[in-house]
């Protein structure tokens, strides 16, 4: 079962918070469809929100086709996301942790290690998206011959 966590201190919004941390579960196999959720009292008391807060939450999942609500038995997974091998999912996570405790040393904080994390998957998502246009584009004449500034 997924134990949530609120970072009052975030500009994110509590419940969607909670929505991530559901999202994130289902990405990197911790959780699965049969996986019951928290009940509403139990996440109201672990994270001290309002019960709307997660009530919130529990409905945008559940419009996104990823939970379902049975009455009087709780809320359940229903949907997946994310097609990784788990196996390379846990593989790839022990590496990330490694990495994670490098940052730590080297002194990142939370924020840093997010941005850092960010800006390497903007520029990657770009490098992917340059060169998919390279390859559905036909080379003019001449392409692929470029000249370094001042060459002649």
């Amino acid at each position: 079962m997924i134990n949530f966590h609120v970072d009052r201190s975030s500009s994110v919004p509590a419940y969607a918070q909670l929505v991530r941390q559901v999202r994130e579960g289902l990405r990197i196999g911790t959780l699965r469809p049969g996986d019951q959720l928290p009940t509403v009292r139990s996440v109201v008391t672990s994270c001290t929100v309002n019960p709307t807060t997660v009530l919130k939450a529990y409905r945008e999942l559940e419009l996104s086709g990823l939970v379902e609500a049975r009455q009087g038995a709780g809320t359940f997974v229903s949907g997946t996301l994310g097609h990784a091998d788990p196996h390379v999912m846990a593989r790839l996570r022990g590496s990330l942790a490694r990495w994670l405790g490098q940052a730590r040393e080297a002194g990142l904080e939370d924020e840093d290690i997010q941005a850092l994390l960010a800006s390497v998957l903007v520029d990657h998502t770009a490098r992917r998206a340059h060169a998919g246009d390279r390859t559905q584009a036909a080379p003019a004449p001449g392409a692929g011959v470029e000249k370094e500034e001042g060459a002649a």
